[in-house]
């Protein structure tokens, strides 16, 4: 498969270069995507970040380092992108529990985190049912912003819509909600972040309706561009398939705006979607 070739090459480039300045937008080229569709993607995939694979592999071909030579550790931390011995030895013991100068020494444990290869795994027949809906106007919502960890999202996103039932928050997007629909985005929307690409810790997670008339005094309001989105059933389930099985082989790529999903009024068949902004590639 051809991008299974091309994610491979970027871990090639990265990997040669582990001793050496690592551009990111050289990792997207390699790859032939955009640096923000690579590092979704990457993240994705493995479950960590790019750069925490690369500081990963680096400390590991540190250690290997320090155990066949007789380099002065100060020159192995250079090496591998540390400006000091001290902030190297941090990240080195935060790794592998132990520090540098301790590696030296006979039966000490350390961790290795070989390279990764991106390869088919077949995982069965379950299809993935998806849309393409084409937004030709601006998109104005009114609604509130929420800090989230990226980490902890599929937690703290449902408890923040638990609170804001309770709160009343909820109830009052409601009553601003399912009047006059000019398109599909008619409900309940969570927009996530400023782009598709959410490669922060910390990201917005704004809480809104679609509205067109005077924006309440305790909101605020965001503004999306008009953009083509593939749009997945069920939030959760799109989220952890997007990425592994729907973009690499659907002929596109995401668009620099955020992901939005999309939660159904009474009387629909499918209670969320998953809206993710896509250009051709």
């Amino acid at each position: 498969m051809d991008w299974l070739d091309r994610f491979n090459a970027a871990v090639d480039y990265i990997e040669n270069n582990l001793d050496g300045e690592i551009e990111y937008s050289l990792v997207a080229q390699a790859a032939c995507c955009s640096e923000f569709h690579f590092s979704r993607m990457f993240s994705s995939l493995l479950g960590i970040s790019l750069s925490e694979y690369i500081r990963r592999r680096r400390l590991t071909k540190a250690a290997f380092d320090i155990q066949t030579s007789d380099a002065k550790i100060i020159d192995i931390a250079l090496k591998y992108g540390y400006d000091s011995a001290d902030a190297f030895t941090r990240s080195f013991k935060k790794l592998h529990n132990v520090t540098p100068n301790a590696v030296r020494d006979t039966g000490v444990q350390l961790k290795a985190y070989p390279r990764i290869s991106f390869q088919i795994t077949i995982k069965g027949d379950v299809e993935l049912e998806y849309r393409v809906e084409r937004m030709n106007t601006e998109l104005r919502f009114a609604g509130k912003r929420q800090s989230v960890k990226t980490s902890r999202a599929f937690k703290e996103i449902p408890a923040l819509w638990r609170k804001s039932n309770k709160d009343g928050f909820k109830q009052a997007l409601i009553d601003m909600s399912w009047v006059q629909p000019k398109c599909r985005l008619e409900s309940l929307v969570g927009i996530c972040g400023k782009e598709a690409a959410i490669t922060d810790e910390v990201f917005d997670y704004f809480m809104g309706v679609r509205y067109d008339t005077e924006i309440p005094s305790n909101m605020e309001e965001i503004r999306i561009a008009p953009s083509t989105y593939a749009v997945f059933p069920n939030v959760i389930d799109a989220w952890k398939r997007l990425y592994s099985e729907w973009l690499p082989t659907s002929g596109y790529e995401l668009a620099n705006l955020p992901c939005i999903e999309h939660y159904l009024g009474p009387g629909h068949k499918i209670k969320h979607e998953l809206w993710v902004p896509i250009i051709e590639k």
